[in-house]
């Protein structure tokens, strides 16, 4: 099983921005599809987006469409999340996700057979 870390969280001021990264060890990531999903205290987690294996293909959660990028480096073993204008809402923690049974995006946590631990992003008005 593939064991991703998660990087690159903190606090930012609102509008600002912060890159995630997830780093994959243990097995190659170049034919997953991933995902990065959040989750806020008391609320479910919830997928933002997501990226296919040949990075050809992404998917995002309209609360951040226009605002985050998912990119992935196979030769490095690594996905990353791009987040700019940054608001209050995106107050979470962020998880990164493999999933290698599709190689479409899905948008379920369910559909993710990977989990790292997360790292905090905190954004502040």
């Amino acid at each position: 099983q593939v064991r991703l870390v998660e990087s690159g969280g903190g606090l930012v001021q609102a509008g600002g921005s912060l890159r995630l990264s997830c780093a994959a060890s243990g097995r190659t990531i170049s034919m997953y599809t991933m995902g990065w999903f959040r989750q806020a205290p008391g609320k479910e987690r919830e997928f933002v987006g997501g990226i296919v294996w040949s990075g050809s293909i992404t998917n995002y959660a309209d609360s951040v469409k226009g605002r985050f990028t998912i990119s992935r480096d196979n030769a490095r073993n690594r996905v990353y999340l791009q987040m700019n204008i940054l608001k209050p809402e995106d107050t979470a923690v962020y998880y990164c996700a493999a999933d290698s049974r599709r190689s479409v995006v899905f948008t379920r946590p369910a559909g993710y057979n990977s989990w790292g631990q997360g790292t905090q992003v905190t954004v502040s008005s």
